[in-house]
């Protein structure tokens, strides 16, 4: 079935146009993306082994954080592109402005709890006092901008929605630039600010996350105002809407990030070492992740769109046809990982020994990343179609009770080292790919009521 999906389901000349029209200014954002990740980890990298241990396992704590706001981008995705797929255009917005409300309304008390709750609860992270004293401050200023992200997650959402994925792409290399540029002001001191280390790359992303969320309020008033933006507040239809969408989404990306923060919990039980190399295996692990997302986007909105017009089979095509392309470019960047993993890891590690540990991971996560592609294509597609409390079932349910027991099992308890773990992660990556597109071809996505 799965098979015969992949080889009669490839794109032809005229729906590639397509695919290519949407994702590729969603995918230029997420190259911006990982330019930022790679030249962020290289920053302070430089600042030896604690702080890229610190800098890795505050992200993802911050990720954990945020997550249960994250899933405002997937409910305003599905509403808007469904909104658009109906014709009902001038009411593409209003599912927009449900997600700023939430992410006012959640954001704002939230990051100030975690931003006084930080010094108490890192230590539950990582037990090294050094990276405790690196990693505390960095995370809280962190937390300051969790109501920018979670508005530009609902921005992102709505942009690829009505295929105005250019402006994303836009504001998300100005907010990048922006990024790398402050990194160099108040990681190092220039320009007389003073030399902040790791909190001074905090302190830029945060900065720059904000910058980017007035960047958006200015282009939805110049482009979206005859399609609802800040036209009143949403009816308690369209809000009890949005979470009942959101809601399964943003469980889905706690449980994934706290996934992740465990996952980093386990490692630092191997060795501090290890624990610095997981983070630059996770960060190049992005640079392939983030265009299959990018590609994701553009399968969720054309699902959605496609529903929305009452045609189910085409939205099924939808999906397989971006699936194809995001494994054919997975297939492409993981290629150097493969084949030269030290040159690229040289950039990132500068002792010799955590760049043993990270060799053969980083081969590993290369010669996966093709199957990555098809698995967050159809993951978005299921999104895009409103069925999130399915994934999330599958996805948390694999990686608590699959992944993250075998990982501990195999590392910290059984010594196998930080190898074993990352060949634990590429089995569970494989299985939830191969059940999400056995759910796809299934069709039970067909019947969400959006």
């Amino acid at each position: 079935m799965i098979r015969h999906a992949i080889t009669s389901r490839f794109p032809n000349a005229d729906r590639r146009r397509q695919v290519f029209q949407l994702a590729l200014p969603i995918i230029g954002g997420m190259v911006s993306q990982n330019v930022l990740n790679i030249v962020d980890t290289a920053m302070v990298g430089t600042l030896g082994d604690v702080a890229l241990a610190a800098v890795g396992i505050s992200s993802f704590a911050n990720f954990m954080a945020m997550a249960i706001i994250l899933g405002i981008s997937a409910g305003v995705q599905a509403m808007a592109a469904r909104r658009i797929g109906e014709g009902r255009t001038s009411e593409s917005a209003v599912p927009l402005n449900g997600g700023l409300l939430l992410a006012v309304g959640i954001g704002i008390p939230l990051s100030a709890v975690l931003i006084v709750a930080t010094p108490s609860l890192f230590p539950y992270l990582n037990a090294d006092p050094a990276v405790q004293a690196t990693g505390t401050p960095y995370l809280q200023i962190r937390m300051a901008a969790m109501t920018g992200v979670a508005m530009n997650f609902a921005f992102r959402g709505y942009w690829s929605a009505v295929h105005l994925t250019r402006l994303y792409m836009g504001t998300l290399i100005l907010m990048h630039s922006l990024n790398i540029f402050l990194n160099w002001v108040f990681i190092f001191g220039n320009l007389g600010a003073p030399a902040l280390g790791a909190t001074g790359a905090g302190l830029a992303t945060t900065l720059a996350i904000y910058t980017g969320t007035a960047t958006y309020f200015m282009l939805a008033l110049k482009h979206s105002r005859s399609s609802g933006f800040l036209h009143g507040i949403p009816s308690r239809e369209t809000m009890l809407t949005m979470i009942r969408i959101s809601l399964p989404a943003s469980v889905q990306q706690l449980a994934f990030a706290a996934g992740m923060v465990v996952l980093f919990w386990i490692v630092g039980r191997v060795g501090t070492g290890s624990l610095a190399a997981a983070n630059v295996l996770m960060t190049l692990t992005l640079v392939g992740i983030l265009p299959a997302l990018g590609y994701g986007l553009a399968a969720a909105s054309l699902v959605g769109h496609a529903l929305g017009r009452g045609d189910p089979e085409d939205a099924r095509r939808w999906a397989w046809n971006v699936a194809m392309l995001a494994a054919l470019t997975g297939l492409g960047l993981g290629a150097p990982a493969v084949f030269f993993p030290d040159a690229i890891l040289g950039i990132f590690i500068h002792e010799p020994s955590t760049l043993e540990l990270a060799r053969v991971p980083l081969q590993l996560v290369g010669a996966l990343m093709w199957t990555e592609g098809i698995g967050m294509v159809l993951l978005n597609a299921h999104l895009g179609a409103g069925d999130t409390k399915r994934i999330m079932f599958v996805t948390v349910i694999l990686q608590w009770l699959l992944f993250l027991p075998a990982a501990y099992l195999v590392g910290p308890v059984l010594g196998y080292g930080l190898l074993a773990i990352w060949i634990a992660n590429g089995i569970y990556r494989i299985c939830q790919t191969i059940i999400t597109a056995v759910l796809w071809e299934r069709g039970a996505w067909q019947h969400v009521e959006v």
